[in-house]
């Protein structure tokens, strides 16, 4: 073997091995010819032809995602920046146009976002933003899909992850919402004192009534009382009269000794003799007959001018 053999099998396994080369999973290699296309390569041990092949570029099958910030202004005249991610995957028959149409897919696919966006929220207010947000994320992919498709690129969806309105424009509406929970807890609030405002008067109703049916009770037990006295007295030879004066009397030394017994007693009682008790009495006497003479005039009255008018009709 002579001295120049060696180095040429050594290069001719290293020609060898330098056209053996392997794929991953989900990834596709595009391989070129001296400058021109020549194969698509998928996962797996794969061989080149050495000098003439070369691998161009490797492209990666597996889902991607790609979030793109875009400001935009409102129908209300508010500036708000919107989170899109967009998923999207290569593919797998369209590895050709995905590698050689586009440079940058990444600058493609953002310019779309934009557009579509731009597009869509100036004609949405602000809370519509919010509660639409699927309807603007539908709108993108659908741009989208019908764009890249033809560049190999699957828009497999799109998602609004973020609104973000102006920083006074969130510090109002966290205002208008503090202001109407404060309304709702004043509401709230004002029923309660209501309920409360109901339920003590019904309380106090309840007790002037059994208070006045007490004081009914109590008074229908004292005449009944002084019935049973007057009879009592009428039946050892005192008229009535006499009988009353006596109850009353009786009554007044009664009311004396209950003040009397009573330490912190306020209560002063005039007048306080027994002749001014007479004349109290003598004089509740004469008011109740002269008011049931005047009832008798009246009703008398009453009957002769209903007679009259009797005669005349």
């Amino acid at each position: 073997m002579s001295f120049y053999t060696i180095p040429l099998i050594i290069l001719g396994i290293l020609m060898i091995f330098s056209g053996i080369f392997t794929v991953k999973q989900q990834t596709s290699a595009i391989i070129e010819r001296f400058g021109k296309f020549s194969s698509i390569r998928n996962s797996g041990l794969q061989i080149k032809i050495p000098i003439f092949d070369r691998i161009a570029g490797r492209m990666n099958l597996r889902i991607q995602q790609l979030d793109v910030i875009v400001e935009t202004k409102t129908k209300d005249d508010v500036f708000v920046r919107l989170k899109i991610s967009v998923q999207y995957q290569v593919i797998k028959t369209k590895v050709y146009e995905a590698f050689y149409k586009l440079e940058n897919p990444h600058d493609q696919i953002t310019s779309y976002v934009f557009d579509v966006v731009r597009a869509e929220v100036p004609k949405m207010k602000l809370d519509d933003v919010f509660e639409r947000k699927d309807d603007i994320a539908i709108a993108v992919k659908g741009e989208l899909n019908e764009a890249m498709v033809e560049y190999g690129y699957d828009i497999i969806k799109t998602l609004v992850t973020d609104i973000d309105p102006d920083l006074q424009v969130k510090e109002a509406m966290n205002r208008i919402n503090a202001a109407e929970r404060e309304k709702v807890a004043a509401e709230y609030e004002a029923e309660a004192e209501r309920i409360k405002i109901v339920a003590k008067a019904k309380a106090e109703a309840e007790s002037k009534r059994l208070q006045g049916q007490g004081i009914a009770d109590q008074r229908r037990e004292i005449a009944r009382g002084l019935e049973e006295s007057v009879d009592v007295l009428n039946n050892v030879g005192i008229n009535s009269q006499e009988a009353s004066a006596l109850i009353v009397v009786t009554q007044h030394y009664d009311t004396l000794q209950s003040i009397g017994e009573e330490t912190n007693s306020n209560l002063i009682l005039l007048p306080n003799s027994p002749q001014a008790g007479s004349d109290m009495l003598n004089n509740m006497v004469a008011s109740f007959t002269a008011s049931n003479q005047i009832g008798e005039a009246m009703k008398k009255q009453s009957s002769i001018k209903k007679k009259k008018d009797d005669l005349d009709s």
